[in-house]
C-alpha cells in the first residue's frame, strides 16, 4: 500500500510539472508578435506599424538586387543579398517608438528608415 501511495505521489508531481511547462510555453507564444519586413526598391514594407510591447520578431526578406540590413532596438540582421532572409527578436517597452534603418552608408538617407511603436 505504501508503494502505491509513493507511486501516486510521484505521478502527481510529474503531471503538475508537465502542466506547468506546457502552460508556460503556451503563454510565451501567446504574447510573441511577428512582423514581416520586405525590402524592395530602397524601401521597407512592414506587415504592422505597431505591436504589443514585449518580444517582437522581425522576419526580414530582401527583394532588392543590392545588399541591405535591418536594425531596430539595438539589434540588426546581417547584410542580406537578393531573396535572402533573416530574423531578429527584440524586446520593446510599452509606449515607446523605435526607429528602424538600413545601416549601409547612404541607405537611411535615401529613405530606408521608419518608426515602429510598441503599444
Amino acid at each position: 500500500m505504501k508503494r502505491i501511495a509513493s507511486l501516486a505521489a510521484v505521478l502527481a508531481v510529474a503531471a503538475v510539472s508537465v502542466f506547468a511547462v506546457t502552460a508556460y510555453a503556451g503563454s510565451d507564444q501567446a504574447t510573441a508578435t511577428s512582423v514581416t519586413v520586405t525590402i524592395k526598391n530602397f524601401h521597407f514594407t512592414l506587415s504592422k506599424k505597431s505591436a504589443k510591447h514585449g518580444k517582437v520578431t522581425f522576419k526580414v526578406t530582401n527583394k532588392d538586387s543590392i545588399k541591405h540590413d535591418f536594425k531596430i532596438a539595438g539589434k540588426k540582421t546581417p547584410l542580406l543579398g537578393k531573396n535572402k532572409s533573416a530574423s531578429i527578436t527584440v524586446t520593446l517597452a510599452k509606449g515607446k517608438k523605435y526607429t528602424y534603418i538600413c545601416t549601409v552608408p547612404g541607405h537611411a538617407a535615401a529613405g530606408m528608415k521608419g518608426t515602429f511603436k510598441a503599444t
